[in-house]
């Protein structure tokens, strides 16, 4: 139990520095790319993220949960696995080729045809390092996950700067796409003590596919609620409009995934181990409601409050028009992270049953929704996006009471006092700074006076997970500083 315990708090901070140097790194290069390309550069390769994310759900198939859910996985079910990812994968890349022009001729963007059939490529690479991520991710190496994130990060953003600044346009976001996963295989290579054989046996295939079949349609159907604006707006709005809701949808992603993307590092695992005690269960997911609460809504509520200086500031005030968006986004970016908690816990209990089904009725309200508000227009179709986003947490809520019995009161206890202390922080420091008129100087000021503000808020209101968070980090200094001596 200890031994769990001390592997989960790891998890969390290997997971946090992990995803908290992903969107630094994103976040720098992101800004010089934008500065370099154009809307209509980033609309181009945006409206072909909802193919090549489902081709790649289709590779995995949902056998890295599945094997993440055994408890002694062995080399023939990793192996069995690789393989069936890399046939799956050059199949699926075969089709997509020959359906390049269609694609091109739905978005009425003739420079598709060559553009989509390099950028499919990237899910074909992907596919050798998939076996190799789940085994990562099955042994909590955090640590390891982190520095091929880096280091994958940092060659492929230099690339594609490289290639930006010699006018490549969109060419240059589509190069680093495919730098980036090829780096990060060689790195899951690297650090993985599994490797693939030639011996071919497709048997664990079988006994996983019940449950990842599951897993799969759910995560095509995740994949479609995570880009279906993206596609629809392709083909309703300019090529420029759809660049500046991919920019402000990239912004949010990176913010709200930091949360979400910290908490999935170690959500899944840990809750397989402890699912035969439920009362433990019930602790541990409260807590890390929590911990995901007071790491969120700061985060998501502080950037819809900076967005406009942040925008200007850093990428220009050519992308001043996908502000706007980025507010709105940013409210349900605030909510999304706990999607992922309600989903690891069911998945964690092997009821991917209920996650295809939520899933399913989710994108097809969502589709449902965005299409009747169509026609009054791209903000009032994000809104109504967002607003549902929020209210079908509500759905996960009464799965959640069915299999664990934590009720939506106890879960409002754990995160609203979060919610409302980040809404009224923002909200003051907001107005208190509304005569600043330098920009820069305004951002900083903001930044400042929200995280202070909160601060004292936590400290005043003895919040048990700043209180934790504090003496988790004292703890890791005083080692490190032992270690020196």
């Amino acid at each position: 139990m200890d031994n769990l315990k001390e592997k989960t708090a790891k998890g969390l901070f290997w997971g946090m520095l992990n995803n908290g140097t992903t969107q630094v790194l994103n976040l720098i290069f992101g800004i010089y790319l934008a500065r370099l390309l154009s809307p209509a550069d980033y609309g181009m390769v945006g409206v072909l993220t909802i193919f090549t994310a489902i081709a790649g759900n289709l590779q995995s198939s949902g056998f890295t949960q599945a094997l993440v859910n055994m408890k002694r996985p062995t080399a023939n079910d990793y192996n069995a696995v690789f393989w069936f990812n890399v046939s799956v994968s050059i199949t699926i890349y075969i089709i997509l080729f020959f359906c390049a022009p269609l694609i091109a001729d739905y978005f009425r963007q003739p420079a598709l045809v060559e553009l989509s059939r390099f950028v499919f490529l990237s899910f074909v690479i992907s596919a050798f390092g998939i076996a190799h991520n789940a085994y990562l991710f099955k042994n909590m190496m955090v640590k390891e996950s982190t520095i091929i994130g880096f280091v994958a990060l940092v060659v492929s953003g230099i690339s594609g700067l490289v290639l930006a600044f010699n006018g490549k346009a969109y060419w240059s976001i589509a190069w680093q796409q495919i730098i980036f996963i090829a780096v990060a295989n060689i790195g899951r290579y690297y650090y993985s003590a599994w490797h693939p054989s030639f011996h071919i046996d497709f048997s664990p295939i079988k006994q996983m596919f019940r449950f990842s079949v599951k897993i799969l349609f759910t995560t095509i159907i995740n994949t479609l609620s995570n880009n279906i604006l993206t596609f629809i707006f392709g083909r309703l709005f300019p090529i420029k409009t759809v660049g500046n809701f991919t920019q402000a949808y990239k912004w949010n992603t990176m913010a709200s995934s930091f949360i979400s993307g910290t908490i999935a590092q170690v959500a899944q695992p840990m809750l397989a181990e402890i699912n035969d005690d439920e009362n433990r269960e019930r602790r541990v997911f409260r807590k890390m409601m929590r911990f995901t609460a007071f790491l969120s809504f700061p985060a998501m509520f502080g950037l819809a409050m900076v967005s406009n200086e942040f925008i200007i500031i850093t990428i220009h005030d050519k992308w001043a028009d996908c502000v706007p968006l980025l507010r709105i986004l940013c409210i349900s970016g605030a909510f999304l992270p706990f999607y992922t908690l309600y989903q690891n816990l069911v998945i964690s209990r092997g009821r991917s049953d209920i996650y295809l089904w939520c899933n399913i009725i989710q994108i097809v309200t969502q589709i449902a929704l965005v299409l009747a508000f169509a026609r009054y227009g791209i903000t009032v179709m994000v809104t109504v996006y967002t607003l549902f986003n929020i209210v079908f947490l509500s759905v996960w809520q009464y799965f959640l009471h069915r299999l664990t019995g934590i009720k939506l009161i106890e879960i409002a206890k754990d995160i609203c006092p979060f919610l409302l202390a980040s809404a009224v922080v923002m909200c003051v420091v907001y107005y208190i700074t509304l005569p600043i008129a330098n920009l820069i100087l305004l951002l900083a000021v903001r930044f400042v006076l929200a995280a202070l503000f909160y601060f004292v808020i936590m400290k005043l209101a003895h919040a048990h997970i700043l209180n934790e968070c504090m003496d988790f980090m004292k703890e890791k200094t005083n080692k490190l500083r032992n270690k020196k001596r």
